[in-house]
């Protein structure tokens, strides 16, 4: 069973829901919020149901699409919640009611968390920034300028001299339709420039994006400390051992297909709660296998339609129930340009301008290729939320 807070405050999510769940009264307010309860068993839900009714609340149910359970819609506020996880604990449901309280606590208290990478803590209440550092000759935006070690370090130096946290290092490019690339041709492209960054750079967060558990174990053997994973663990089983063995902190991302095939008449039928569901599982199995750092990303405009981007834009917050820090990627991604009709470096004031949305609404780390726009954009939404940590001014 997966548990899920619910922004019903957008009008077009709570007509959405509105249609699955047969609401036909005007419940809309500006600031409703929802708690569903998705693939309950059939005989629990019932219980919970009656539990809920019998506190006076509201709520819906309809069949599940899968495994024959039901979906439960409970309408509210986070304090609501609260009080029906307790009761549905101690009407000895307490498996569901504490998923229930742990979802609520994750969401209400996300940005007073902290999260580790290697042997640095970083608070949730403010995003930090990863560069991205190519070593490929097809990726879409910067395709082929860092191949060479020289051109590579010389953009990494500049990426941390802007404020770059992390340097992100890729070898294979995931751009829509992008060819895959043997293992030992990616350890080729990336291993040189791993091990120059570690000794130029001992105190800067080195990441490897990769979906492969060799590429990833060279990686980790020589510095690196975080596994980006654009497959979600989906393509390479090993994966899971070689992150746990190297005690390394791992971004779990969803996509749907692979780069091959992922922009393909992508479709959903509950966009935000599907992607949502995939993260929270995949999380799920890392936990379960001994992984403690784990970070999520939705997977901007990866399997997604441009309209799709947009509505996870809008809805970021609601990942905060699976209490993990929230990565975003957007930095001049083709969803920005369809819209606005403008070329790759074109984009990046509408770049800065998702980034800055996003930040405010939960993202915690931002994959960018303009590092310092970014990193004064964070400095400025910490500015806005907390103005009397200014004192030199």
């Amino acid at each position: 069973m997966t548990t899920q807070i619910i922004k019903l405050s957008h009008s077009d999510v709570f007509k959405r829901y509105s249609s699955k769940y047969d609401i036909f009264r005007d419940l809309y307010e500006i600031d409703l919020i929802g708690l569903e309860l998705k693939n309950c068993e059939s005989m629990i839900a019932e219980q919970i149901k009656r539990e809920i009714l019998a506190s006076k609340e509201i709520c819906y149910s309809v069949a599940s699409k899968k495994n024959g359970g039901t979906d439960i819609l409970i309408l509210g506020t986070i304090s609501i919640f609260g009080e029906l996880s307790r009761r549905i604990v101690a009407s000895r449901n307490e498996d569901i009611g504490y998923k229930i309280s742990q979802t609520i606590s994750n969401y209400k208290n996300y940005d007073s968390g902290s999260f580790n990478i290697g042997d640095k803590s970083f608070s949730l209440k403010s995003a930090i920034v990863m560069g991205i550092l190519n070593v490929t000759p097809d990726s879409f935006s910067d395709g082929g300028k860092y191949c060479e070690r020289d051109l590579a370090l010389k953009h990494s130096e500049s990426l941390i001299e802007d404020g770059a946290d992390i340097i992100d290092i890729g070898g294979e490019s995931s751009r829509p339709g992008a060819n895959s690339v043997e293992t030992s041709e990616e350890i080729k492209r990336v291993l040189p420039i791993i091990k120059v960054l570690n000794k130029e750079f001992p105190n800067v967060i080195l990441s490897i994006d990769t979906t492969k558990s060799e590429v990833a174990k060279a990686a980790l053997d020589n510095g690196v400390t975080l596994v980006n994973d654009i497959s979600g663990l989906i393509n390479d089983p090993e994966m899971i051992k070689t992150v746990k063995a190297c005690s390394a902190a791992l971004v779990i991302m969803h996509m749907k297909g692979t780069p091959q095939s992922m922009q393909v008449d992508p479709q959903y039928d509950d966009l935000v709660g599907e992607v949502y569901e995939f993260l929270n599982n995949q999380c799920q199995l890392a936990t379960y296998s001994g992984i403690k750092n784990i970070i999520v990303d939705p997977g901007i405009g990866f399997g997604k339609r441009v309209i799709d981007n947009y509505e996870i834009l809008n809805r970021l917050q609601e990942f905060k129930g699976l209490g993990l820090p929230i990565l975003v990627g957007l930095s001049r991604k083709s969803f920005i340009g369809k819209v606005f009709k403008n070329e790759i470096n074109e984009r990046e004031d509408l770049s800065l301008a998702a980034e800055t949305f996003a930040m405010a609404n939960g993202a915690r780390i931002i994959r960018t290729h303009k590092v310092k726009n970014t990193v004064d954009a964070s400095k400025l939404i910490n500015f806005i939320e907390n103005p009397g940590i200014i004192t030199s001014v």
